[in-house]
């Protein structure tokens, strides 16, 4: 892992090179010209959104020399990044992930960003859903443990497929891939993936020697994970949405995943603190209007519609905030393509315990899958003082799921989850076990609009195709956000994509010097 330093963004340096066949010479600050002439004048950039993808964009482009304001609508940095702490703003509390709370190790853009802000010794491995044999499944007739639920589950699917008759084997990675696909795919996607499965990938499985990837005690479980890498000609017998909802679920199970001790808003707060001027909360973006000398930006600010004229402009809301604005100068094909993305809503439900009652089953982290509702729980790491208690992620849905709990006031919410997770975890019934609840449906957020982009269902080519059309810009207004990346929904393809922002603005602006850029405007009413 490379470390990046100032005075310039290697990050930024390393996509100019790469896909922008883009030299920077290195100096030892920054100056306000572009970078083919340093005389030249680079105005002023405003980012819309102070999640992770409009921190970075904020940070490379001050790096870079550039003035740079960040307008952000809410009163928090972090965007979907959200760390809530139970007992206070103390190093020692109980946090709950209510957004991101994972990123595999692979994502090198995210790694190198920890990194540089100083917080590679807090890395700590993730647990997630298949990561601990003594977590729960739950079934029509009760729960059986994580590491015996497949051998359990072959049982039911050997009767599900008949008259086709299969190996041993190839049923167990079919209970495997399906206890899965069951645990995270949304309702909707559920039994298309579960007819992909069954029609067509278990018949190439049968063709594999599956006794190598046996795992676990008494071999009741599969290495999943290394039957895809060895054999990627099984990608070509999944379906469309099995192959691409295929890496949500090796991501999301995999063995390398990491979280920051402490909270993953760590990220973004320090990140935060790395900017130059301080984030204006409360300017919420209702307008934009894209003109042939700059971006003019409607802002509802403290009560009062003001108007303001921008040089260049990143905007890094997600889309489905995006489309409530009031947008003009934007070609017909690009309003086409911001409706068009698919978001699906994301609801998470977090309980804080009076101890972690889980640890005395054996449960020692990772996730249970009810069956019911609820879906998902986890079971976090303790960070913090273990007197002040321990955080249960009691629900976390995705989908139709994630919107019916997310139509619920937050207390119904609470209570229909301690209710159904308790036949699961009766301890949690116990008085004073639960000490406080606090859950997101980012679904019904004002600032996300929805839990994340996705591209279930389509085509490679189409995929890229849709990626290049969002994060394309209009004049000098630039577009960045895990919706404009290759890896939707995770922390790298937000960085990703503001770092590709920046390169876009760089050169953009070296093809506008010469001509005289208006500053950032003083604000106006509207």
């Amino acid at each position: 892992m490379r470390t990046i330093g100032p005075p310039r963004s290697a990050a930024v340096n390393e996509t100019w090179r790469g896909r922008y066949r883009f030299t920077v010479h290195n100096r030892t600050a920054p100056t306000h010209g572009d970078p083919h002439d340093p005389s030249a004048p680079k105005g002023t950039v405003a980012v819309i959104g102070a999640g992770i993808a409009g921190l970075v964009a904020a940070y490379e482009l001050e790096q870079l020399g550039y003035e740079v304001i960040v307008l952000e609508g809410s009163q928090r940095v972090g965007g979907r990044i959200y760390t809530y702490r139970f007992s206070g703003p103390h190093a020692d509390s109980p946090v709950a992930e209510l957004g991101a709370m994972r990123f595999p190790a692979r994502h090198m853009h995210t790694m190198a960003y920890i990194s540089r802000l100083g917080l590679a010794d807090e890395l700590r491995p993730f647990k997630s859903l298949l990561a601990d044999d003594n977590a729960l499944h739950g079934t029509t007739s009760g729960y059986l443990r994580l590491g015996e639920a497949p051998r359990a589950l072959m049982t039911d699917l050997r009767e599900a497929l008949r008259p086709r008759s299969y190996r041993d084997a190839t049923l167990l990675f079919a209970a495997q891939l399906s206890l899965i696909v069951d645990a995270i795919a949304p309702p909707s996607q559920r039994e298309g993936l579960r007819h992909d499965l069954h029609s067509r990938l278990l018949d190439r499985v049968e063709e594999i020697d599956l006794r190598a990837y046996l795992t676990g005690h008494r071999e009741a479980g599969i290495d999943l994970h290394g039957i895809f890498a060895q054999h990627p000609e099984l990608r070509g017998a999944c379906g469309g949405d099995l192959n691409t909802f295929l890496d949500d679920i090796l991501t999301e199970t995999s063995a390398e995943l990491f979280r920051i001790r402490g909270g993953m808003a760590r990220l973004t707060d320090r990140l935060a603190r790395r900017l130059h001027r301080p984030i204006q909360h409360g300017r919420e973006v209702v307008g934009m209007a894209v003109q042939h000398d700059g971006v003019v930006l409607t802002i509802r600010d403290r009560g009062r519609m003001v108007t303001r004229r921008c040089d260049i402009v990143v905007c890094t809301a997600p889309l489905p905030v995006l489309r409530r604005m009031r947008l003009s100068g934007f070609a017909t094909d690009k309003l086409d393509v911001i409706h068009g993305v698919k978001y699906v809503p994301a609801t998470k439900i977090a309980f804080h315990c009076r101890e972690a009652f889980w640890e005395r089953e054996g449960i020692s982290g990772g996730a249970s899958f009810s069956g019911g509702s609820v879906r998902q729980t986890y079971y976090p790491a303790i960070d913090g003082d273990r007197a002040l208690g321990a955080v249960l992620l009691a629900s976390y849905t995705i989908g139709d799921e994630a919107e019916q709990w997310g139509q619920m006031p937050a207390h119904q919410r609470h209570a229909a989850v301690l209710s159904e997770l308790s036949r699961m975890h009766p301890q949690l019934g116990s008085p004073g076990m639960v000490l406080g609840a606090v859950s997101l449906a980012w679904g019904r957020n004002k600032w996300s609009g929805s839990g994340c982009s996705v591209r279930w269902g389509k085509t490679l080519a189409e995929q890229e195709e849709e990626r290049q059309a969002v994060a394309r810009p209009v004049g000098p207004l630039f577009f960045a956000g895990e919706h404009c990346s290759t890896a939707p929904a995770w922390i790298d393809g937000a960085i990703q994509s503001a770092i590709e922002a920046v390169g876009q603005i760089v050169l953009w602006n070296s093809g506008q010097r010469g001509a005289p850029r208006p500053a950032f405007s003083s604000a106006t009413d509207a």
